[in-house]
């Protein structure tokens, strides 16, 4: 799982490095490290911009936690089905599960920072070389296999870097409505609700589930109206974003029927944990490319 989200840390700086090629005719060294660099300095940049404000919220929506689920619990135990639910997560069997989970959660969680450091590295060493890891793997074919190894292989960047070009696109549109929705309804910690909306938004179905947990957590703080509110403002961009936006992305990549992508999170996740719930779209457009080139299309 780490080398593949090595590899998509690659494909996206060769994409950037490609483009700047095409564009300057500069030599491939000097584009390459324009693409690092210049991403690295872009994101150190809107930490620097953002980063106080968003570290102040999580700060604030970290040390509210608890008085925000004690709010909750109060208006849900206002009604039937609120006191059925409180009573049903409250029993001796929900929270063991719930404190395992949650150590399995901040282990992972821990554990995640490191993997993103292997990952960072992984990916940069294969952006600065990629022929030599290339060429490697087309070695291991027999003779006859490898012009055809190395024909699927720039498929499966081909599709990558498409499939990236269109999360990035999807997180970003994600982030920008999340944001100009709540701060309208004046929801406070908006920035760090909507940056982590845009964010988990990379884990198509359920990432935008994870995300409404903690915005209508927040909402239920002012009333239950704004957190129906907030429900609604999040069901309206899932929405949008299924509907329009992924729509409009599908048609520069291979065909991934929905059901497939669940049925592989599922199966990742069970067996690789959070990094498989993660990557579980990119695993499938590599299969769906090795099945079509190595099999659908050379079957007689």
């Amino acid at each position: 799982m780490l080398i593949l989200a090595g590899t998509l840390i690659a494909i996206f700086f060769r994409g950037i490095s490609n483009f700047i090629q095409s564009k300057t005719k500069w030599k491939e060294g000097i584009c390459v490290a324009i693409s690092i660099i210049s991403t690295l300095l872009i994101v150190a940049g809107l930490f620097w911009l953002i980063g106080a404000k968003v570290q102040n919220q999580g700060t604030e929506l970290i040390d509210t936690l608890p008085e925000i689920i004690d709010n909750a619990k109060a208006k849900l135990k206002n009604n039937a089905i609120g006191e059925k639910i409180i009573n049903n997560i409250s029993s001796a069997d929900s929270m063991e599960k719930a404190q395992v989970f949650a150590g399995q959660f901040f282990q992972s969680t821990f554990g995640f920072f490191g993997d993103i450091y292997v990952i960072l590295f992984i990916g940069i060493f294969f952006t600065i070389s990629p022929k030599t890891y290339v060429n490697g793997m087309v070695q291991l074919l027999p003779v006859k296999a490898q012009e055809a190894g190395t024909d699927v292989l720039k498929n499966i960047d081909n599709q990558l870097l498409n499939w990236l070009k269109g999360t990035f696109f999807s997180m970003f549109i994600v982030f920008v409505l999340t944001a100009i929705g709540l701060a309208i309804l004046g929801v406070p910690l908006w920035l760090v609700l909507a940056l982590l909306a845009g964010l988990i938004s990379f884990i198509p179905n359920f990432g935008p589930l994870i995300a409404l947990v903690p915005a209508i957590l927040v909402g239920l703080m002012q009333s239950p109206k704004m957190a129906l509110l907030i429900a609604g403002l999040y069901i309206l961009i899932q929405f949008i974003e299924s509907n329009f936006i992924t729509t409009l992305v599908q048609k520069k990549l291979i065909n991934m029927p929905p059901a497939l992508i669940i049925i592989a999170q599922l199966l990742m996740g069970a067996v690789t944990g959070v990094w498989g719930l993660v990557l579980a779209t990119p695993i499938t457009v590599i299969l769906i490319v090795l099945v079509q080139d190595l099999y659908l299309k050379r079957r007689k």
